[in-house]
């Protein structure tokens, strides 16, 4: 309210005095003042008109920008550059409303604020490391933060371990992260893509002393120490050699040569079959050319040694014998060395396929039970785990006769002269003498040679009855027979010695005596 009460007081003075003198107007204008002026403006302080445009705050604004050196400011508005151009605004607004005067003489008239100030409305964002330094370790006291140079090698000269070789634009490569990270992007720069091993090398191993220019970018020319060669394969190493490992060539030797370098052959050195690194010279592609001294068979099997040995492992025989022969190796047979069978050159010696073919020499039973040997032998063991089916011989094992070992019966291999029947293994145990003829097992069974089982009464034509239950059958059958029982049941034959009647009542005793006693007398029948 004041300022204005001083303002009219000013506009009346002047129209009432229009011949005031010079030096009693600018006591006026000092007794209007608002308030003295910063020291950078002290000098302008008397003559108003050198700073303000009455009525007209866009040409107190030009006036403001044309003053002194403040036109790179004016510049940078036009341009939209820097932060009187990109903060809007210091670009839209009077000057004053960021820069105050009239505050006395030391006063902040710049207004700037490090702690708040967004340097991203400057030519200079601030990344990366950038972010936590100070003001003053980029911006010099004596000189005004637009002046500071922005190109990193203001900054960064000492860190230049290049010194100077690769030029100011230290941006190309480093990053505001890390100074030490470069970032380089050696194929759009220099047409030379660093691929493979070549990505992980340090500068200097290739620009010896930072020379960077005039670089060689062929192979020979850094790795002619490495050429195992000598020079014999040319310089054009990349043809072999790749940048993932100079120890692994990268050869398409399959393509080149037509032969496949597969399994171990992958793995062997290239001078381990090309002599002296003689490439040029070709080598027989044949198994045998380089195995020769590995043919345990001494060439009785031919040369065709891919027919069972492989890249992988020349020892690892992948011979499929099922396919290839029609006869599968299983069991111990499957362990077999190829020369246990193969005694002759393979090509020219057919084998036979059936076991007795190999086997005769280890038949126990001279022949005698033919030449299927697996009904009995398995392939698994010759001697061990044999099994054998009784059952379908004319010998069926029953009973005891199940868990008796074979040799109990069969007392040499040749099992078909074992004895087939009772008797001639049961002789000692036969208490008959005979008498009841060869077949013991119409009485005895093989789950006991006691627990026999006879009914008379019913499988003969003879009822045991009186006296005679109970007797032995010695005491009737007495006469050795050597097939069927052919026994008289007349009573005479029997009872000759107690016939006092010396025959003459013929041969029917029961006609008067009964079983019961033969001295009882009756009518019988």
């Amino acid at each position: 309210m004041k300022k204005i009460l001083r303002l009219v007081f000013f506009l009346i003075f002047v129209t009432m005095q229009g011949q005031i003198s010079a030096s009693f107007a600018v006591n006026i204008e000092t007794l209007v003042m608002p308030g003295p002026v910063a020291e950078d403006h002290a000098e302008f302080e008397e003559n108003c008109n050198d700073c303000h445009a009455s009525f007209s705050k866009e040409l107190q604004r030009n006036r403001c920008l044309a003053c002194h050196d403040h036109k790179n400011i004016a510049d940078d508005i036009d341009k939209r550059q820097g932060f009187h151009g990109k903060f809007a605004p210091a670009r839209e607004s009077d000057c004053s409303n960021c820069h105050a005067e009239h505050l006395g003489r030391g006063a902040d008239i710049v207004g700037l604020n490090e702690q708040t100030f967004n340097h991203e409305f400057t030519e200079f964002a601030l990344e990366g490391a950038h972010q936590s330094l100070t003001c003053i370790s980029c911006h010099e006291e004596d000189k005004r933060h637009g002046e500071t140079e922005t190109q990193c090698i203001a900054c960064h000269e000492s860190d230049d371990v290049h010194k100077g070789g690769l030029g100011d634009e230290c941006e190309t490569c480093h990053q505001a992260t890390i100074w030490a990270e470069a970032a380089f992007d050696h194929e759009k720069e220099t047409e030379y893509p660093l691929t493979g091993a070549h990505a992980d090398l340090a500068c200097n191993r290739c620009h010896i002393n930072e020379k960077y220019e005039e670089t060689a970018t062929d192979c020979y020319s850094c790795h002619r120490i490495d050429d195992v060669h000598s020079g014999q394969n040319g310089t054009e190493c990349d043809a072999c050699h790749v940048t993932r490992s100079w120890d692994k060539p990268s050869f398409d030797h399959a393509r080149e040569t037509e032969f496949a370098l597969l399994g171990r052959h992958s793995e062997i050195v290239c001078a381990g079959c090309h002599r002296a690194n003689k490439f040029e010279e070709p080598l027989d592609k044949e198994c045998a050319a380089c195995h020769k001294e590995d043919d345990q068979h001494l060439g009785k099997n031919g040369d065709k040694c891919g027919d069972c040995h492989q890249p992988e492992s020349w020892a690892e025989v992948k011979f499929d014998h099922a396919e290839e022969t029609e006869f599968p190796l299983l069991g111990a047979h499957a362990d077999q060395r190829c020369g246990a069978c193969h005694k002759g050159p393979v090509h020219d010696v057919e084998l036979n396929k059936d076991c007795y073919g190999c086997h005769a020499a280890d038949d126990v039973h001279a022949g005698e039970q033919g030449e299927q040997c697996n009904d009995c032998h398995a392939e698994q063991s010759w001697t061990a785990g044999v099994k054998f089916d009784h059952d379908l011989t004319n010998f069926p094992l029953v009973g005891l006769h199940a868990v008796v070992p074979c040799e109990a019966c069969h007392l040499t291999e040749e099992f078909q002269k074992a004895p087939g029947t009772c008797r001639d293994c049961h002789s000692d145990e036969n208490s008959h003498r005979g008498g009841l003829g060869p077949d013991c097992n119409t009485c005895h069974n093989p789950n006991g040679w006691h627990l026999w089982e006879f009914d008379h009464d019913t499988q003969t034509s003879f009822t045991l009855d009186g006296k005679h239950v109970g007797l032995e059958c010695v005491a009737c059958h007495r006469t050795p027979v050597k097939s069927e029982i052919k026994l008289s049941t007349a009573c005479g034959v029997c009872h000759r010695v107690d016939d006092i009647h010396n025959g003459q009542f013929g041969q029917d005793c029961g006609r008067c005596h009964a079983t019961e006693s033969f001295s009882t007398v009756g009518s019988i029948r």
